[in-house]
């Protein structure tokens, strides 16, 4: 099961290791500051292969902690996207840490500008439990690759998972340079509160604010990867079908405990009962047999699937209809498996909409022009990820122009995620910072600005005495 399994004893020995491995990271890097080109790809191709030798033993524990995790959903959004990342990496590294020529303007030649980019140190590492394998081991690719060494804070939800990442490290890693801390939140609030020289947080916006304000202690920096309500616009003009069919996967991968699944659909008035016909339609297709079908991810824990009941009875008792996509709720009864929901006549008082759903119900939002449907989303926080279905080039551009995000995919939903080459990261309520590849290296390495003068200085043709002819020119070259 899924539940929190560590004692308070667990606790104290969690809190003296992140002690430890603190002090002994510290001390490891102050002796070996920058890594090597070559001494970086070896610690990515070391990681690349543990995670390779132990995708079996991974996608075991990661259904054991769910208590019944899809092994398609493991390979798919766990470990595919990890050694994807793992392989962008190692291919592009050697350009990333080219120092980068930069401009000197007249007043200061002859001379030379450049960035060079350099590992901040020890990296903090905390991951929630939906997806535990590529959001511990996709920012520790990152960590490594700026030269880092990096301390990773496992979620108390995904024990088993978190002895195999553990043991599957320690294989490849010594723990002054990658460590792997369990425990509860008495050990992951000691955690935030230690000096990182970055620190990076995946999980709730509730929790991103503790985190946050736990690092302003240490002046920190911080990224925060958060969640938030993310819409789906369908537009008038596309099919409802084809709308579905590109936005259904990213509903119901992982059962819909994703950060950036689709929280609720903005669709046109007159398609709402096309589109919950076309939604059962498809779920059962790609789900058939739904309470016996591994394919279909459980809910976390209990806790997790209790919350989302009662967000389904406030919405009923508030005015709403709902409709299970799966008729034969017996056959399921007993075990945390959802089918997805769809939820119409919603409004702002229920629960649904007011707090990210983070599961299998999808509510419908229903309007008049798209526009109005536009201002719907601009009204409300700005969400980590905005969806929009529509092949109208100034419908997309509207959108583009006209609301704040994280990220948008067009005519699909969640993989924007999984992009090598696009950084991923919220905005405001949904989070702040950003990482995976080439941003994933800015953000663990300090970009230093150095200007170095050679044997010949005119600068110094304009040291005081001012008032002199040189000084004269100057004013009527840049001053007139």
């Amino acid at each position: 099961m899924a539940d929190n399994s560590y004692t308070p004893a667990d606790e104290n020995q969690q809190i003296s290791n992140i002690n430890d491995f603190f002090a002994s990271q510290r001390l490891a890097f102050k002796k070996q500051s920058y890594l090597s080109l070559s001494e970086r790809i070896e610690d990515l191709q070391l990681l690349k292969s543990a995670i390779k030798q132990h995708k079996e033993p991974l996608i075991t524990a990661l259904s054991q902690d769910f208590s019944g995790r899809s092994a398609g959903d493991s390979k798919m959004a766990d470990i595919m996207p990890t050694i994807m990342g793992i392989d962008y990496t190692i291919k592009h590294l050697k350009k990333w840490m080219k120092p980068e020529k930069r401009h000197v303007s007249a007043l200061f030649q002859p001379a030379k500008a450049f960035v060079v980019y350099q590992p901040l140190g020890v990296v903090g590492i905390i991951t929630p439990w939906n997806y535990p394998v590529f959001l511990s081991l996709g920012p520790l690719t990152t960590a490594l690759a700026a030269g880092n060494r990096a301390m990773i804070k496992m979620s108390e939800f995904t024990p088993a998972t978190n002895e195999v990442i553990k043991s599957m490290l320690l294989t490849v890693f010594s723990q002054n340079k990658v460590a792997v801390i369990t425990g509860g939140v008495e050990s992951a609030s000691y955690f935030s509160e230690q000096a990182f020289d970055h620190l990076l947080f995946t999980g709730s916006t509730q929790v991103g604010k503790k985190v946050m304000a736990s690092a302003a202690k240490n002046l920190t920096p911080v990224t925060l990867e958060l969640g938030g309500k993310s819409p789906v616009i369908i537009d008038d003009e596309i099919d409802i079908k084809l709308a579905v069919s590109r936005i259904l996967l990213g509903k119901t991968l992982n059962a819909g405990q994703t950060c950036v699944a689709p929280d609720y659909v903005l669709c046109p008035e007159g398609k709402v009962t096309e589109l919950l016909s076309e939604l059962k339609l498809q779920f059962n297709s790609m789900y058939p047999s739904f309470a016996e079908n591994d394919d279909y991810t459980s809910i976390i824990n209990q806790a997790q699937f209790d919350r989302l009941q009662q967000g389904v009875i406030d919405a009923v008792d508030k005015g709403a209809d709902v409709t299970a996509l799966v008729t034969d709720t017996d056959a399921f009864s007993g075990t945390r498996k959802m089918p997805l929901t769809v939820v119409t006549q919603v409004n702002d008082d229920m629960l649904l909409m007011q707090e990210e759903i983070f599961g299998p119900v999808l509510p419908i939002v229903s309007y008049k022009t798209f526009e109005q449907a536009l201002s719907y989303v601009n009204d409300r926080p700005r969400p980590l990820a905005l969806y929009l279905c529509s092949f109208d080039e100034g419908k997309k551009q509207q959108v583009l122009d006209g609301t704040h995000a994280g990220g948008v995919c067009i005519n699909d939903a969640a993989v924007h995620v999984a992009q090598d080459d696009l950084p991923f990261g919220g905005i405001g309520p949904s989070g702040m910072g950003q990482y995976h590849g080439h941003e994933g290296f800015l953000t663990f390495s300090k970009a230093k600005p150095v200007f170095e003068k050679g044997k010949f200085n005119t600068a110094k043709m304009a040291y005081p005495p001012y008032g002199k002819w040189i000084h004269r020119m100057m004013d009527k070259i840049f001053l007139s």
